[in-house]
């Protein structure tokens, strides 16, 4: 069995580490040929994914990067499908909800190639979200659906889904927190450099978030008054929100602002840290798989699970519900919030492979 796998974002370099392991560890009943696409080429943001996580080099580098997301996608969709038309894959595997996905998909159900996406089925339904388009489109061209949660099967299922497509394989992310946590500090460049003690960790990425400049200047006055007032506030930075920043002559003067970090690092972070703020779905989930408390800055989230068990709050971008969030007591809340087994039992990559090979 021949997979070309494609990826060009962060989180898809997580969720590809899982698979690509049992892969590996399955030869010679399945080769693997990676694309990247360049959609993350900053190499913060890239290359240090695959040389910590040991992730096979890409056979494949389309170096698409930047732009807007009709020409990314545009460019995408060209290269990638001269790669398969090259390779002539039995199947094609995608991640999540990025350019990239959808791009490979689309290239792959033209040349009838069968499409497996994994994590699929999530919904925010909030169609103003490039993601969102991203992930329901992606959903109803691929042959395979993967989902991580119940609630994935379900909104699948409501669509019109057939359900011999759908896998309830649990969370990729699961099988990459189990595998890498207890690993994390010593296996971490900087573990000795990273803050201790009491903090918050920090991510925003969103172009909800950082498209818009009153959004944007909304949760910097917020963070801002928190790293001032109450807690230090540790934010490494995605270079497009730091362009935006510019942009809008916006800064941090309390906020400590940190290089975008490899995937040990966030961990180690992730451990430390008392609580998170994020716009970021993969942040969520690994905030849960920590047990950290997670105030999200976003008006809606694709894991409402997390909200529904109290282990996650939705803030939007509105200062006063943020800080409302970090100081009005929510953390005594969430020590009494349920732990279910939401995304499965850490063995998703095993099901992906094997599903994969019987079909």
């Amino acid at each position: 069995m021949k997979v070309v796998t494609i990826i060009g974002a962060r989180p898809q370099f997580v969720k590809a580490a899982v698979v690509s392991r049992v892969f590996k560890n399955n030869q010679p009943r399945v080769s693997e040929i990676i694309i990247h696409t360049g959609q993350h080429y900053d190499s913060n943001m890239s290359d240090i994914f695959f040389e910590e996580m040991e992730i096979p080099k890409p056979n494949f580098n389309l170096g698409v990067g930047g732009g807007r997301h009709g020409s990314m996608t545009g460019q995408m969709l060209e290269k990638i499908e001269d790669v398969l038309l090259e390779v002539q894959p039995d199947w094609t595997l995608v991640y999540g909800d990025t350019n990239s996905t959808i791009a490979g998909a689309l290239a792959s159900a033209k040349l009838n190639i069968p499409v497996a996406h994994v994590e699929a089925g999530l919904r925010s339904f909030n169609r103003r979200m490039p993601e969102e388009i991203n992930r329901v489109a992606t959903d109803h061209i691929s042959d395979l659906l993967f989902a991580p949660t119940q609630i994935a099967v379900q909104n699948l299922k409501r669509e019109g889904v057939a359900e011999e497509r759908i896998i309830l394989a649990g969370d990729v992310m699961l099988d990459a927190a189990l595998f890498y946590r207890d690993r994390a500090s010593g296996l971490s460049c900087n573990a000795s450099r990273l803050p201790g003690g009491d903090f918050a960790l920090c991510t925003i990425h969103r172009a909800e978030n950082t498209d818009d400049p009153q959004r944007l200047a909304n949760i910097v006055d917020a963070l801002e008054e928190i790293a001032f007032s109450d807690i230090p506030i540790y934010l490494p930075l995605h270079p497009r929100t730091q362009r935006c920043l510019a942009a809008n002559g916006f800064s941090f003067k309390h906020v400590t602002v940190i290089d975008p970090v490899g995937y040990y690092d966030m961990l180690v972070l992730l451990d430390r840290c008392r609580f998170v703020l994020t716009d970021s779905g993969g942040l969520q989930k690994e905030a849960y798989f920590f047990e950290k408390p997670c105030i999200t800055l976003r008006d809606e989230t694709e894991w409402v699970e997390l909200v529904e068990s109290g282990a996650n709050q939705l803030v939007g971008a509105q200062g006063d519900k943020i800080l409302s969030a970090v100081r009005d007591g929510w953390k005594d809340d969430f020590e009494s919030c349920v732990w279910p087994a939401f995304y499965g039992d850490g063995q998703a990559g095993d099901v992906i492979f094997k599903t994969l090979y019987s079909r």
